[in-house]
């Protein structure tokens, strides 16, 4: 059992999954929304979601992003934020990164391949091009008989604000 699985079970004993439950049912035409997928029903509760985290600046903990949807009196559980973002990076709708063994999310541009400038310190992050990763990625999967190779260039460091402020 993953972590994510391990609070989808407790949450579905949280009244507030109750709600998320019954309202599934409250699903929006595809043609009513940006990011509906084929596969993918966009409810109230993943366009909450998918606001909540376009409202937020950089990278958020899905138990960070339900205590600000908490706070403003949404009823969501927290396996339905789980499941939301899962989904929305699943379809490129967010970024995802892994830091100090946890996951999180950002909400992004679908469809164009990004790197990332990130600051340690407060989180800001940069959305960048980087012509020469693209290509340098793939020369290295070829030389080594890879194909359909793909990457995550995330790269850390201090912003400008930051820096000024030591």
């Amino acid at each position: 059992m993953t972590p994510t699985d391990a609070t989808d079970a407790t949450d579905a004993t949280d009244a507030t999954d109750a709600t998320d439950a019954t309202d599934a049912t409250d699903a929006l035409p595809a043609a009513d929304t940006a990011d509906a997928t084929p596969h993918k029903r966009t409810t109230r509760q993943r366009g909450a979601v998918r606001e909540a985290l376009d409202a937020t600046e950089g990278f958020v903990s899905a138990q960070g992003l339900h205590a600000r949807l908490r706070d403003t009196g949404s009823t969501i559980g927290l396996a339905t934020v789980y499941r939301a973002l899962g989904g929305l990076a699943d379809e490129g709708a967010a970024d995802v990164l892994q830091q100090d063994g946890e996951t999180l999310y950002r909400a992004c541009t679908p469809g164009t391949h990004h790197h990332h400038l990130i600051c340690r310190t407060c989180g800001t992050t940069v959305e960048i091009e980087a012509d020469e990763v693209e290509s340098w990625a793939q020369r290295v999967a070829a030389e080594h008989g890879f194909t359909r190779a793909n990457h995550v260039v995330d790269v850390f460091g201090e912003c400008a604000a930051c820096s000024a402020r030591r």
